[in-house]
């Protein structure tokens, strides 16, 4: 058997935790995974796998043939990226993780259009609201809305990413709407886990201020916070390219308009300081020019 093919399996098994979903992601046979453990296994002499009817989980030995594996595949990807730079039409598999939110709402309508621009292209999307370990999750583009990027990964930007303060209009009906960042304490303030969960950061008149808040709904993504918002729950920081549409329809108000909300900066992050393969490039330029268009900026 293909020991490339077979390290790849048994890594996939490994990150995923199934057969099932290994067998899934590569798009074969259940059977044919367990073969190529087995070859796997054969190969280095040892049992990399403890499997029972419940999971799966890593041995001494599989912990380290893990590890190996995952640098033996990045060196092979990167010298396949380096061998086909003489190919200018853009191919090959490209992984991509971002934000739940920002994915649905923009970059799965992007991936489209792109491998409709590029037909050789294949585009895998890992839409996770936590900070991808590009290298352990063999990721190839990551895009960020932060602050601030890793100094040891790549960043290019891509523009910034504004939000603002909003609500329901029965919400702000039933318990009125605040017109200072003070008022803010007595409203059931709804909170994402990892953007300002106990304190927003407003500016206005070029005064920084930062306020406690807090409420009865925290949650890790930020379209289970829009719908809370929508169902009337409370006032809460979602980003612009998400609400934009139902600020325009009324079915959102923003509250405290006359302050801002810190900017973020929007960046499409990679590991390697590489040559980089053609359809990382291609994908790069391509997210560039489409974030920097008028119809997406149209919709902010």
């Amino acid at each position: 058997m293909d020991r490339m093919t077979a390290m790849n399996v048994f890594v996939e098994v490994a990150e995923r935790g199934s057969l099932t979903a290994a067998a899934e992601a590569l798009e074969m046979s259940r059977a044919m995974v367990t073969r190529y453990l087995a070859e796997v296994e054969r190969w280095l002499g040892a049992r990399l796998l403890h499997r029972t009817t419940r999971r799966i989980s890593l041995t001494g030995p599989g912990e380290a043939a893990l590890l190996r594996f995952r640098q033996m595949l990045a060196i092979g990807d990167e010298l396949r990226g380096e061998l086909a730079t003489d190919n200018p039409e853009p191919h090959g598999l490209l992984r991509v993780t971002a934000s739940v939110s920002f994915g649905q709402n923009h970059l799965a309508a992007a991936v489209a259009e792109f491998v409709k621009r590029h037909p050789l292209t294949r585009v895998e999307l890992l839409l996770v609201d936590r900070v991808v370990n590009l290298v352990e999750e063999r990721v190839d583009i990551a895009v960020r809305i932060s602050r601030a990027i890793d100094p040891s990964l790549i960043a290019r930007p891509l523009g910034q990413c504004r939000s603002v303060l909003c609500a329901a209009p029965s919400y702000l009906a039933e318990r009125g709407t605040p017109t200072t960042a003070d008022a803010l304490a007595a409203h059931n303030c709804l909170t994402h886990h990892y953007v300002g969960k106990s304190v927003w950061h407003l500016q206005r008149d070029g005064r920084k201020i930062a306020v406690a808040v807090g409420g009865n709904i925290s949650a890790n993504e930020a379209s289970l916070l829009l719908e809370a918002v929508r169902a009337g729950a409370g006032i809460a920081m979602l980003p612009m390219y998400q609400i934009a549409p139902l600020l325009h329809a009324g079915e959102l108000v923003a509250v405290l308009p006359d302050h801002e909300v810190e900017l973020l900066g929007l960046y499409a992050v990679y590991a390697s300081r590489r040559q980089l393969p053609t359809i990382m490039r291609s994908f790069l330029d391509f997210l560039v020019e489409r974030l920097a268009s008028p119809a997406f900026l149209a919709q902010l």
